[in-house]
């Protein structure tokens, strides 16, 4: 599985919660990619996802990890859009 995101160059990730893989979608050897907006409130912490597009049950499993994450301080709230790309022929990243 592999993240993608078009980041704000002042918002780093500090911390990434695995993103886990449905099991009967993985055995069945169905992916794709979801594509969420998150929005970052200035303490770092995930305010909100929304679903751009991708599987409604991949979509889930991205969400409940990426409102997880924390990011740099900003004096703002900002928002980015990261995708998530599921495929059952790659292994998880640890």
């Amino acid at each position: 599985m592999s993240i993608g995101y078009a980041q704000d160059a002042a918002r780093k990730i500090l911390k990434k919660v695995p993103v886990q893989y449905p099991l009967v979608l993985k055995t069945k050897g169905i992916g794709g990619t979801v594509r969420l907006k998150v929005f970052i409130k200035p303490d770092g912490s995930v305010r909100d996802t929304t679903v751009l597009g991708g599987s409604a049950i991949l979509a889930e499993s991205a969400q409940k990890s990426v409102s997880q994450w924390k990011f740099s301080p900003s004096s703002s709230e900002t928002a980015m859009e990261i995708s998530v790309l599921f495929d059952p022929a790659v292994k998880p990243e640890n």
